[in-house]
């Protein structure tokens, strides 16, 4: 707590990732924060009904890590302290581009090898125990109660499953993380407000998951392999440690997945055979001696979205958006709990300020992070000719660009290193423009400079 004194009371619409983050922030300005889920939340350890997703192999993307590190101080070392695969995102992670390696390299950003479940379980239980921050749990949305002039949000009406009494909320100020659920465009429109424009990229993409006992070793002292999709190997994979087991084995997830509904089979021949056809023949000669822990699952994502409410001219006061509401780029470039994390810490610093966030001016301050993401994901996503979108002159090039990158990643540890930055979120795109960056994509690399990339001293 610093100290900062809002308001009594903010209530937070969802209680996932983002409804957890957003509730941590919170509680440093308001006296109460309400925690609403449909779900329940406490005592949960596996995947929930709200979140399937949390099945199928998820990463952590270096700015996500450090972003969730300044919210929830010492969790990196907590987790790994309690077993959780921790390392180097250049040197103990192997990435395949193309069917082709990528060089390992000394990069100083941690890679966080937390599967989502946990992840979302450990971070409850810090704000939990948070003195000034409760659960409603197994309660629906009703609606959100506004001032006579619908000006502004002053609350929440929820009803309770359990015995279906209705119940008003009243709120500073509410946050909708209700994820790619949210309804909050239906009431606004019903508030006599503009509903925000939405940028859609249909990409069908697919997730098939499965979980695997393995002898100690089987990837060394690295942590995954990362198997990036692309037009010419449509195929992805993520085979990745999670934990030790007790009996001395360790415990695996392969997420097998692919765009344009393309999807690998959930009956245990056809997964395997799906996997041979995954460029890194270990990774189906793994299966070949793994005990399968659960049953195949498969879980489908239809289309990239974007709702635009940084343009909106009207909106009222008392309310903000974060995480899945806003944007939810395709998941397999893993930056969603990272865009969810820095949307966090924007929120707090518009707390720390001393006055109420401004929506308009919030969602001004997260547009540029949820921007970078989204044009990586155009770029990606509008590679494969299948996918519908309009192809800009700009887009063009910058395709041609990607690819150039992609190749020369697998030879050049500078340009792989400039790459994984980039991907990860911790630097811009424009990272890979630089003239001596330039050089090397095109194949100009100076013959007088070292190959290999630099070893961090320390986390950059």
């Amino acid at each position: 707590m610093d100290g900062v004194h809002l308001g009594e009371r903010a209530v937070v619409l969802g209680g996932s990732i983002a409804g957890l983050f957003a509730g941590r922030v919170l509680a440093e300005a308001y006296r109460e924060v309400v925690i609403v889920d449909r779900d329940r939340l406490r005592g949960v350890t596996g995947t929930r009904r709200a979140t399937p997703q949390a099945f199928h192999a998820h990463a952590l993307l270096a700015r996500g890590q450090r972003a969730i590190e300044e919210l929830f101080p010492g969790i990196t070392e907590e987790s790994r302290a309690a077993g959780v695969p921790t390392g180097d995102v250049g040197a103990d992670l192997r990435w395949v581009i193309n069917g082709r390696r990528l060089p390992k390299m000394r990069t100083g950003l941690v890679c966080l090898a937390l599967p989502r479940t946990a992840l979302e379980q450990r971070v409850r239980e810090r704000v939990r125990a948070l003195p000034n921050v409760t659960f409603q749990e197994g309660c629906d949305v009703q609606e959100l109660v506004t001032t006579p002039d619908r000006r502004r949000v002053t609350g929440a009406r929820i009803r309770h499953q359990r015995d279906g009494r209705s119940e008003v909320l009243p709120a500073e100020i509410v946050v909708d993380a209700t994820g790619r659920g949210s309804r909050l465009p239906v009431w606004l429109a019903e508030l006599g407000y503009q509903p925000p424009a939405e940028e859609r990229i249909k990409i069908r993409l697919s997730y098939t998951t499965r979980h695997y006992r393995l002898p100690l070793g089987v990837l060394g002292t690295d942590l995954a392999y990362i198997v990036a999709q692309t037009p010419s190997h449509p195929r992805g994979a993520v085979f990745a440690r999670e934990r030790a087991l007790p009996d001395g084995g360790e415990r695996y997830v392969l997420s097998l997945n692919a765009h344009l509904g393309d999807q690998a089979p959930t009956d245990p021949d056809g997964f395997l055979a799906y996997a041979r056809t995954v460029p890194v023949p270990e990774i189906h000669d793994a299966l070949r001696i793994a005990e399968p822990l659960d049953e195949i699952r498969a879980y489908q994502f239809p289309a990239s979205r974007w709702r635009h409410y940084e343009k909106l001219a009207r909106f009222p006061d008392g309310l903000l958006v974060l995480g899945d509401a806003m944007a939810s780029p395709n998941p397999v470039y893993a930056q969603g709990n990272t865009i969810t994390a820095v949307e966090a810490l924007v929120l707090r610093d518009h707390l720390r300020r001393g006055a109420e966030p401004r929506p308009v001016e919030f969602f001004a301050d997260v547009a540029p992070t949820v921007r970078a993401a989204w044009d990586a994901n155009v770029l990606g996503d509008l590679a494969y000719p299948g996918v519908a979108g309009t192809r800009t002159p700009r887009i063009r090039l910058a395709s041609a660009y990607l690819a150039r990158v992609h190749r020369a990643a697998a030879d050049d540890p500078a340009v792989a290193e400039s790459f994984l930055r980039v991907a990860g979120l911790i630097d811009g795109p424009q990272a890979l423009l630089r003239p001596g960056m330039v050089a090397r994509v095109l194949g100009r690399r100076p013959s007088a400079r070292r190959t290999a990339a630099t070893p961090a001293a320390t986390p950059s």
